[in-house]
């Protein structure tokens, strides 16, 4: 998989997280099939409520499993119901409008690489409760069903969307919660009911069954500060996505052990949200570039392994900066994929 992932994942490209402000597949689709020609994504839209978010649009992929809702967001449902139903009915109008799309920039039978994205695991498990109200993660048989249904769910929809537009396909997990899981930090129904903290080997475990069914380069995102980049290391996904802004000194190491172990890294570095004065594709890139010398590496792994992203998902940006991301990620991309031998930053 190390080869093909260093061809469908290749360095000095851009792509994006997932979710995208707004309730228009449709325009949805166009847009990032417009801004993102080296690795465009099926578009998550929040904005559209239940069973659109990170979570929710699992339910339709899981195999015998359905979410329902509550106060705290979803649960594990005995039968299909109207939330299931929801979420269904959103994802195949996601995948209708992305045909369409697809169809409309000629993108189909040109060998182009499409992005899809799901919830890993571990972050399922950590927020998605059981029907008495405890996180998943609390019943060790619970998470390896979840585990399972996930990893099957996950290979019928890429073979699905592989078929519908003839594309290559990289899956995305994303893991939010991951940092949380590894260290015991969520909450339970009370304070008197704790969350145990998932020792790193049993994580992996869960996290890998899904990853090895994957007829996919897999690559693991997650947003969490700190990133659990040494965990990540040891899986087997051949790329890790994370907000370079959340690293520190002491995450050095592992980075440079994660270059060294073969894997992409798909580095965050637009902000999601407009700052006060409009970065340039230098101020964007500068951070890659110091990074890779700080490590010791040649420039030209800018070129061959780095892949640029806003630091997370968009859904709650304004639209012309959303588009206004892209365009920085992917113009910085360039510089790192064209020149990153003469490119240099003041002090």
């Amino acid at each position: 998989m190390g080869t093909e992932a260093a061809r469908l994942l290749p360095g000095g490209i851009a792509t994006a997280v997932g979710s995208w402000p707004g309730t228009d597949p449709r325009e949805a689709a166009a847009t990032v099939l417009g801004e993102l020609p080296d690795l465009a994504h099926l578009v998550e839209l929040p904005g559209r409520g239940v069973g659109s978010d990170l979570l929710g649009r699992m339910s339709p992929l899981l195999v015998d499993l359905r979410f329902d809702t509550t106060t705290r967001g979803y649960r594990l449902a005995s039968r299909p119901g109207a939330v299931s139903r929801r979420a269904h009915d959103l994802l195949r109008a996601d995948l209708d409008a992305l045909e369409e799309a697809w169809e409309t920039t000629g993108s189909a039978g040109t060998g182009r690489v499409l992005k899809v994205q799901a919830a890993g695991p571990l972050t399922l498990a950590a927020q998605v409760e059981l029907p008495g109200g405890h996180r998943i993660l609390t019943d060790s048989g619970a998470v390896r069903d979840l585990s399972e249904s996930l990893a099957e769910g996950l290979a019928v929809h890429v073979a699905e969307v592989r078929k519908r537009l003839g594309a290559e396909i990289v899956v995305q997990l994303d893991e939010p919660s991951l940092t949380d899981v590894l260290e015991g930090t969520l909450r339970g129904v009370s304070v008197l009911n704790t969350v145990r903290a998932v020792p790193a080997p049993e994580a992996l475990a869960v996290l890998d069954a899904v990853i090895t069914a994957q007829a996919a380069p897999v690559l693991v995102h997650t947003c969490a500060a700190p990133p659990a980049i040494g965990f990540l290391r040891g899986s087997a996904a051949a790329a890790l996505g994370f907000d370079l802004a959340t690293i520190g000194t002491r995450d050095l190491d592992a980075i440079g052990e994660t270059l060294d172990a073969g894997k992409q890294l798909v580095l965050g570095l637009v902000p999601t949200t407009a700052p006060p004065t409009p970065p340039t594709w230098r101020a964007i890139a500068e951070p890659a570039v110091r990074l890779i010398d700080r490590l010791g590496f040649g420039r030209r792994l800018l070129a061959e392994r780095i892949l640029l992203s806003p630091a997370c998902g968009l859904g709650s940006a304004p639209l012309p900066w959303a588009r206004r991301a892209l365009t920085l990620a992917t113009e910085a991309a360039r510089a790192l994929a064209d020149e990153p031998e003469s490119l240099s930053f003041g002090q």
